[in-house]
């Protein structure tokens, strides 16, 4: 079997400390180096269209939506994990480019309501398929039981912590 910078940690370890179960490390080590991989894929693939990463997570939430595409600017804050102030910031840069456009809530004007423009809703529309064709390509070498597999069981550790 071929051996990763990974065994060779674990392997260290277990030389230096044979009392210690450093087998832990096998999961949390490759996942923290996968997440740096995939982000770092998924961040090429969005900058060939002129998006980042938190620019492409506001489009595809307002995109997912559906017609009207279109969401109160605080459930976007939720969704997003931002504070209200975070996700104006982001909102303002977004309509500066043209991508989004606000407007009050016709049942309470105290609810500012964020919604996709047509461009906004085309460049999300690409970025989601540049994204898709990133991850396919990244995953490419897994099974899909092993996609199954694997998605399993980070589901299972990533409900773990809530």
């Amino acid at each position: 079997m071929e051996t990763d910078r990974v065994d060779r940690l674990v392997g260290q370890w277990g030389a230096e400390r044979p009392e210690l179960d450093a087998s832990g490390l096998d999961v949390v080590t490759r996942v923290q180096d996968a997440a740096r991989m995939l982000r770092r894929n998924e961040d090429e693939a969005l900058k060939r269209l002129d998006l980042q990463m938190w620019e492409y997570d506001v489009l595809s939430a307002l995109r997912r939506q559906g017609e009207p595409f279109c969401l109160p600017a605080t459930e976007l804050a939720r969704q997003s994990l931002l504070s209200g102030s975070a996700m104006t910031n982001r909102i303002d840069k977004l309509k500066d480019r043209g991508l989004v456009e606000r407007e009050a809530d016709e049942g309470d004007r105290r609810i500012v309501l964020v919604r996709l423009t047509t461009a906004g809703r085309a460049l999300a529309d690409k970025a989601i398929e540049a994204r898709l064709s990133a991850a396919e390509s990244q995953l490419d070498r897994l099974s899909k039981a092993e996609r199954t597999t694997l998605a399993s069981g980070l589901r299972k550790l990533i409900l773990s912590d809530d």
